[in-house]
């Protein structure tokens, strides 16, 4: 999928990203990735951000990535996360404006930091179809903010993840019902280096279903 760099408000902030739109006919859904810890050189050139964007690819969805404000060509600094999950809401109605796509057909996926600054954004975006988290940090959040999205759910991990010990993220599934999928990838610590092809086949099947 061919992408187009393009800048977008975030309150005051313009915020570089990356947008892609298959070609003919407008795509019905879409999806806005978020990358990891920009204090910790994440940025939206990741591969993880990478495995997520070609999961969306193959079901063909336009995509938007985006670097969170003080990353790369993004104005502003750091926001300690309730900077960053405006920034992610503000990149899904951006995506939504540039598509002819709706906000319940949106997926708004994050990984690690990312995850968390979406996860904090879900709830204040009206009608967001889903909600897909990789790596959540579990141990540094309170998984009883996941109650704050009505809306279906995907969490992906690996097996090898100290951040998001795969045990914990059952039981916050378990917890969350049947509006949750949980797909684990054997093998994958909280990079997933080496594992990329996993996640993003289990992560085509599991959003092409939801």
């Amino acid at each position: 999928m061919k992408e187009q760099p393009v800048t977008f408000r975030s309150g005051s902030l313009a915020l570089e990203g990356l947008i892609a739109k298959p070609e003919g006919a407008a795509p019905t859904r879409a999806g806005v990735v978020c990358h990891p810890h920009p204090l910790y050189g994440g940025s939206m050139y990741n591969n993880v951000v990478d495995a997520a964007l070609e999961a969306m690819w193959s079901l063909g969805w336009a995509t938007l990535r985006f670097n969170f404000r003080g990353v790369g060509d993004s104005e502003g600094e750091h926001g300690g996360g309730a900077g960053e999950a405006d920034d992610a809401a503000a990149a899904v109605q951006f995506l939504t404006s540039e598509t002819a796509a709706q906000a319940s057909n949106v997926v708004l996926a994050g990984y690690s930091f990312g995850a968390m600054a979406a996860m904090r954004a879900a709830p204040r975006i009206a009608n967001l179809g889903v909600l897909a988290l990789i790596a959540l940090p579990i141990r540094m959040i309170d998984g009883a903010a996941l109650d704050d999205f009505k809306g279906p759910i995907v969490l992906a991990a690996g097996t090898q993840d100290e951040y998001c010990p795969a045990a914990q993220l059952e039981t916050i599934h378990k917890r969350l019902g049947l509006r949750a999928q949980l797909r684990i990838i054997d093998g994958a610590d909280h990079f997933f280096g080496g594992c990329e092809q996993e996640l993003t086949q289990a992560l085509a099947a599991t959003l092409k279903a939801v």
